[in-house]
């Protein structure tokens, strides 16, 4: 959330951000919510002023035998007054706030302007695209091998489901593992998140109010199933003051995702590039204003390296302002080889949101036990989407018999099985 005297004493530049987002927002009535608070608080201010003035008087009345009663009314009148403006700055500062968490983040002068995905621009690339003759997709690879099926995980659950099974079930928790353990042993603390949150947690991380239709909620309950590892995990602090000598701090999590995918009708409707349910393992850092823009590049980095490891070619592009996250300044997407559809497709985000989401969750933290309290800078990238990493390998990794090579580092993973039959 941007802070309010921010956009009032930037508001050309928070416009200028506005339009290279696409948003819709609208400022104007931002703009007038804020004029009718600061006007309310000055009412009350005065208000408060005459009703201390009054109320020194009755002593001095009741000493000279003075009319006390009309002066006590008067008081009293007055403070009925503050508390129908109070009331009223309440409903104010309700709707302001309401509209401010609409206002997605300010974007860093390293991003590319752009409307959309065609602006965003390639940073580097990593591996060997290799040489398939007629690859099949990954879908039509489980199939085969019959270690996926969606058909029948239509009939229990519907569109964009899939049961994993066999050496398929193997692998994908062979893929969860091999991630955790990688990303633990590079200085991540190793976190299994609830798969349950409540509506402060989905607005402290942006996806409330602007994304609830994306969102699994439970019915009849403060309760919404998670889009994302990135929102228990960023919520972890909501609402604490943490040491300067904590920062930065580094979870990787690991966690099932719930998404209705509001909108992709017809986008990859079959495999597992567009599930309703996924497993994904998570990067989340909490570090100081300072640190914030370097442990991007770390973070992104680190996402690469599980790629490298299991021998997947792919890209780092940089998003331009239009294709960005709503909570992001900048934002890396790594996007990875996938034979099939010649072409490369995201596995991972990667972003900076600075202290957007510390404002909304109300996290900050102290240089020294003396100053005063400011707000932490937040990042989260996937580290990296398992489904979608299983099915990159079993396109890259296809053989011309149709059998699959399992990468070498997730043999031992495998229980010593190297080829999915």
């Amino acid at each position: 959330m941007l802070d309010m005297k921010f956009i009032r004493d930037n508001r050309a530049t928070v416009e200028t951000m506005l339009k290279d987002r696409n948003s819709t927002v609208e400022l104007d009535p931002i703009f007038d919510l804020d004029s009718q608070r600061r006007t309310i608080l000055n009412e009350v201010e005065t208000l408060k002023a005459q009703r201390n003035a009054r109320s020194k008087e009755i002593g001095k009345l009741k000493a000279a035998g003075g009319d006390v009663e009309s002066v006590k009314a008067e008081v009293g009148a007055i403070g009925d007054k503050i508390s129908a403006l109070d009331q009223k700055l309440r409903d104010v500062e309700s709707a302001l706030r309401d509209l401010l968490l609409r206002v997605p983040n300010m974007v860093q002068s390293t991003v590319p302007r752009g409307v959309d995905d065609s602006f965003n621009v390639e940073i580097r690339r990593w591996g060997e695209i290799p040489s398939i003759e007629n690859p099949k997709s990954h879908f039509e690879l489980g199939e085969a091998l019959g270690i996926m099926d969606q058909q029948r995980a239509a009939k229990v659950s519907g569109s964009r489901f899939t049961f994993m099974l066999g050496l398929g079930a193997r692998l994908e928790r062979a893929v969860m593992n091999f991630f955790m353990d990688t990303h633990a042993s590079r200085g991540y603390r190793e976190v299994l998140p609830p798969y349950i949150v409540n509506t402060a947690s989905m607005t402290g991380t942006g996806q409330l109010p602007k994304f609830a239709e994306d969102m699994y909620r439970l019915e009849g309950l403060d309760a919404y199933l998670i889009p994302t590892a990135e929102v228990p995990a960023t919520n972890f602090y909501r609402d604490e003051i943490l040491d300067a000598k904590m920062l930065p701090t580094k979870f990787c999590c690991y966690s099932a995702c719930f998404r209705a995918e509001a909108g992709a009708a017809g986008k990859d409707s079959r495999g597992l590039i567009r599930q309703h349910q996924f497993n994904k393992v998570e990067l989340v850092k909490y570090a100081t204003p300072e640190q914030s823009n370097d442990e991007l590049e770390s973070m992104t980095t680190d996402a690469g390296y599980v790629l490298e490891q299991l021998g997947l070619p792919y890209r780092v592009v940089v998003l331009s302002s239009g294709d960005m996250g709503f909570s992001s300044s900048k934002t890396y997407d790594l996007e990875v080889w996938m034979p099939a559809q010649n072409k490369y497709r995201e596995i991972s985000s990667c972003s900076n949101c600075l202290d957007f989401q510390a404002r909304r969750a109300a996290i900050r933290f102290r240089r020294d036990a003396k100053a005063k309290p400011e707000f932490i800078h937040t990042l989260n990238g996937s580290g990296v989407a398992v489904g979608r990493t299983v099915a990159a390998i079993l396109e890259n990794y296809q053989q011309s018999d149709g059998t699959v090579k399992i990468p070498d580092a997730l043999i031992p993973y495998m229980g010593g099985v190297d080829v999915i039959r």
